[in-house]
């Protein structure tokens, strides 16, 4: 990035704009715990099931490459409310719905208001503190996994006591509280970008792309465990509570790690430190073709440690290599090659699953979490340096 004279470094809190983040995730994290429900009640297959997680990833993708640019032209605070309010419609779909195709329609739109909300919050945190570019982004990581956290057990303890309706009337609550706390934060940057072609000015840069393969060896292992952890651990013998329970602990180590492999990206240089996290979790991933339960469980605790510092440096390596005009563009670039790569996953690690069985779909995945890995590192080589420039952005309101 460019840097700019003389900026002065400020330590602003973004607490409330990381909780507006975080609460999006809640919604996305709910839905994993009931798919086991949604298949013995309501009789949806594997593959439709593979759909319904698919579906909001490529409304995310669609949000994010299509509107992340906005932010950077001013729109940020409408964007945010907007996808909010996007969200809580989301809820009440699901909360009334009976069918597939009303899931898959709840499914979409939860998928474009978080899509639309997560770059311009992330614009906002890289603009007003560029000095901790990576321990602010690991934060905002941690919130969001938290969501991802709290959303299955939440999701498993409602439908236990209820329906598997009741966590979706609880979200839809949630995001009209969370609306109202959207509405009073300051989400104002300085408008920098002009109105040329964000992505083909950022997909001509070779780190922009070493990074993005990164991004795609990381969200491989996420499609896949999105839609099939929670069946496999089903089938291995777990209950709804323990696969509800293992979908959050798996998170656990991200809450508290992320801001550290923040820091130590910015630090060391985003692909060294994305390049040992992704390595780990390839073999964690080939492991769970062949292990049983608790074991498996066991390797997944290692696999989440690794993943708490895949996810800020990717972020930090989209930071490092942008232009100061493009900073949310980045950003929504790297989340939309992440939530296509996880929708597309989704969708066949569904088929695969149920055809092949658990041996060929995690050989398969860990073959091409590799492959991504291999082609960043050749092509990566100012992203294993560390991030010392600053963004050329500014807030007027800092605070």
């Amino acid at each position: 990035m460019t840097t700019r004279a003389g900026a002065k470094s400020s330590k602003p809190s973004f607490l409330p704009y990381y909780v507006v983040s975080g609460s999006l995730s809640l919604g996305y994290g709910s839905i994993y715990t009931l798919l086991p429900d949604l298949r013995d009640e309501l009789g949806f297959s594997e593959q439709q099931l593979g759909v319904l997680v698919g579906v909001g990833f490529f409304a995310g993708f669609f949000a994010q490459v299509v509107l992340s640019r906005y932010a950077d032209r001013g729109y940020a605070s409408m964007m945010v409310r907007a996808g909010i309010a996007i969200a809580a419609v989301s809820a009440l779909t699901c909360a009334l719905s009976t069918d597939l195709w009303q899931f898959i329609l709840a499914r979409a739109f939860l998928g474009l208001g978080s899509g639309i909300v997560g770059p311009a919050i992330r614009r906002v945190v890289i603009a007003r503190d560029p000095d901790r570019i990576g321990e602010n982004l690991g934060k905002q990581g941690s919130f969001d996994i938290s969501g991802f956290v709290l959303g299955p057990t939440m999701a498993a303890v409602l439908s236990q006591i209820f329906d598997f309706h009741a966590p979706f009337v609880a979200l839809f609550v949630l995001y009209v509280g969370i609306f109202f706390v959207g509405m009073r934060l300051d989400l104002s940057a300085t408008r920098t970008a002009s109105r040329g072609r964000a992505l083909r000015t950022l997909l001509a840069l070779p780190a922009i792309r070493a990074a993005l393969a990164a991004s795609v060896a990381f969200y491989i292992t996420i499609g896949m465990f999105e839609a099939v952890w929670a069946l496999l651990l089903r089938d291995l013998g777990a209950s709804k509570l323990l696969v509800g329970l293992t979908l959050s602990f798996f998170t656990v180590p991200m809450i508290f790690l992320a801001p550290t492999g923040g820091r130590y990206a910015q630090r060391y240089g985003p692909l060294r430190v994305a390049g040992f996290s992704i390595g780990v979790a390839t073999v964690c991933t080939l492991s769970y073709g062949i292990l049983p339960l608790w074991p498996l469980l066991i390797v997944s605790v290692v696999h989440a440690v690794a993943d708490s510092f895949t996810m800020p440096a990717n972020q930090v390596a989209v930071a490092m290599s942008s232009p100061a005009e493009h900073v949310a563009a980045g950003q929504g670039l790297l989340g939309a090659v992440g939530v296509a790569v996880a929708g597309i996953v989704g969708i066949l690690a569904g088929g695969v699953y149920g055809d092949l069985g658990r041996g060929p779909l995690f050989v398969g995945t860990a073959a091409s979490m590799a492959l991504f890995l291999a082609w960043a590192i050749v092509n990566g080589a100012s992203l294993r340096q560390p991030f010392d420039a600053k963004p050329a952005i500014a807030s007027p309101h800092v605070s």
